[in-house]
């Protein structure tokens, strides 16, 4: 397999509302901010990174989100290393009434699909541990088996 030094860096989002996509990043994603440009944009972080995402009106204040059968951003995906983690922040996103597009059991991963307030597409996911993404004859599990809340809390 090849290999590289570039990896994928940060999400930059448009958003209508600055204020209401701060809010639903940071207390329900639980990210952080570590810099605010009021009324343009806010870099947010889940960690110490500099941002992994933005969220900014620089070319959408009060706009409207794209309509269905439209093309652009299907989602953005974080990677969750620790499933304790992975599974707090999918009952908290359940728990704040954030409607749930999809639960999936990828083979490979644990996938739980949801939307912010501009319909950009989320998802969370935990990946299995390497040595059980394929089988003996190194093909790899890519499933799209649904779950439920409960699948999900109680799967390995």
């Amino acid at each position: 397999m090849a290999t590289s030094t570039a990896r994928l860096g940060h999400v930059n989002l448009k958003v209508a509302n600055l204020d209401r996509s701060v809010s639903f990043y940071c207390d329900i994603l639980g990210m952080h901010v570590t810099q605010l440009f009021p009324d343009q944009a806010a870099f947010l972080s889940y960690g110490d990174y500099h941002h992994d995402i933005c969220v900014n009106t620089w070319m959408s204040k009060d706009g409207t989100p794209p309509l269905y059968g439209m093309t652009g951003l299907y989602h953005f995906a974080v990677l969750f290393t620790e499933r304790e983690e992975f599974l707090k922040r999918i009952v908290k996103i359940y728990e704040s009434g954030i409607r749930l597009d999809a639960i999936v059991d990828h083979g490979t991963s644990h996938a739980v699909y949801f939307r912010d307030p501009d319909e950009n597409g989320i998802e969370y996911y935990w990946d299995r541990p390497a040595d059980k993404w394929a089988d003996k004859d190194g093909n790899f599990f890519t499933e799209q088996r649904p779950m439920t809340m409960n699948d999900l809390l109680t799967a390995k």
